[in-house]
């Protein structure tokens, strides 16, 4: 994959770029001006859409920076763009801090779009799975 299209969907909207060489993701920026209190989920647009190639996927990741700084984070991270999707791109983001605000600004930088090859996988239903040491052991139990 080399190229990736992307569209205006405000005339304003400023184009998902790479802040450094050879970073994986392009920066997601805000269209608007809002306010997410503690504990609060808001939509935030991003003005542009973008066309994901067959055989890939478009992954919505939260800045780091946000995140660790402001408690800024994705509802929903991360946030899944399939292939076949034309729409605007919309961030679902929650503020996690308990008692500040965050103050988002047009051209704020919010989010991160990495794309990444999908395997198409087809289901198989089967009489039992091939045992592996780690066997059924799920969140932190060993199984033992």
């Amino acid at each position: 994959m080399t190229g990736l299209a992307f569209r205006r969907v405000d005339p304003d909207a400023i184009l998902p770029e790479r802040a450094h060489q050879g970073d994986a993701g392009f920066d997601l920026r805000s269209i608007e001006d809002l306010e997410v209190r503690p504990g609060e989920r808001a939509m935030v647009r991003t003005g542009v859409a973008v066309a994901i190639p067959e055989g890939h996927a478009g992954l919505v990741l939260p800045r780091s920076g946000l995140a660790s700084k402001h408690g800024l984070t994705l509802a929903n991270a991360p946030g899944l763009i399939d292939a076949g999707y034309r729409g605007e791109l919309i961030c679902s983001v929650v503020n996690l801090d308990r008692d500040e605000s965050v103050k988002i600004a047009r051209g704020d930088r919010i989010a991160q779009l990495v794309i990444a090859p999908v395997v198409r996988a087809e289901i198989e239903v089967v009489a039992s799975l091939t045992a592996t040491a780690r066997g059924e052991g799920g969140f932190g139990h060993t199984g033992r």
